[in-house]
């Protein structure tokens, strides 16, 4: 049986909305740098009043495997866990405010169910 070359498509991690009418709507974080704000042209755009056009931006860097969250200097700033933040390297659980939405951070473990 020849082996299946196969580049794993699916999330590195994911944002999941914790609130609002919402709540449950997820964002797969499938590139190097996601924008999160209020125009159209944002890779997740919300329409929440306390978000900037454009807010904050997660980055993944493939060669460590981690996610960064750079506040984009926004009015109302970015908040994770609680704590207002400028960048932050997320975990697992991580609870990120932006405007009046909060996310949950989660990573997809890859190759789930390789038996």
């Amino acid at each position: 049986m020849a082996a299946e070359e196969r580049r794993d498509s699916g999330p590195g991690a994911v944002l999941v909305i914790r609130n609002g009418s919402f709540a449950g709507m997820r964002y797969d974080l499938t590139s190097e740098e996601t924008l999160i704000g209020r125009t159209p042209t944002t890779d997740i755009t919300l329409l929440d009043e306390g978000i900037s056009r454009e807010h904050a931006l997660i980055l993944h860097d493939a060669e460590t495997g981690t996610y960064t969250i750079e506040d984009l200097q926004s009015t109302n700033g970015t908040k994770v866990n609680g704590k207002r933040v400028r960048s932050f390297e997320l975990s697992e659980g991580d609870e990120i405010e932006i405007g009046h939405t909060v996310f949950q951070f989660s990573r997809s473990e890859p190759g789930e169910g390789a038996g």
